[in-house]
């Protein structure tokens, strides 16, 4: 896990916010996709063997729950407070989307491959558990 604070660039027209593939993300992203909810509600609930994920608001605010051999841990994405969010490989996620205008979107460093999910959390917590 990585917290990564990004750019963002206003005049009096409105806000930009550049995504450079080559220096603010750090791997070559194969996939992405956006991801909006309804005021608290959840979306992920998995982890990954293999594919690493970073993470940018779009806006709203998100809760982005991660679980790794480490412990579990807790952050909070908005377009205001600039955060981005990289979770590499078997890290449990959960995200609540804490505002009713809450968009997420994810570069990953993966096509998607279903095998490659681990929604049973009881076995993701045996898999970490033999990598301490």
């Amino acid at each position: 896990m990585k917290n990564f604070k990004f750019k963002i660039y206003k005049n009096n027209t409105g806000s930009l916010l550049p995504i450079s593939f080559k220096k603010d993300i750090p791997f070559k992203v194969k996939r992405t996709f956006i991801i909006n909810g309804k005021k608290n509600s959840r979306r992920g609930n998995h982890a990954h063997y293999k594919c690493s994920q970073f993470f940018v608001p779009i806006s709203g605010s998100i809760d982005i729950t991660y679980e790794n051999k480490k412990g579990k841990f807790k952050k909070r994405l908005s377009l205001n407070n600039r955060d981005c969010l990289l979770l590499t490989p078997k890290n449990w996620v959960s995200i609540k989307f804490i505002t009713k205008d809450s968009k997420l979107i994810v570069y990953c460093d993966r096509d998607y491959e279903n095998l490659d999910y681990i929604f049973n959390y009881d076995q993701f917590l045996q898999i970490i558990k033999k990598n301490k």
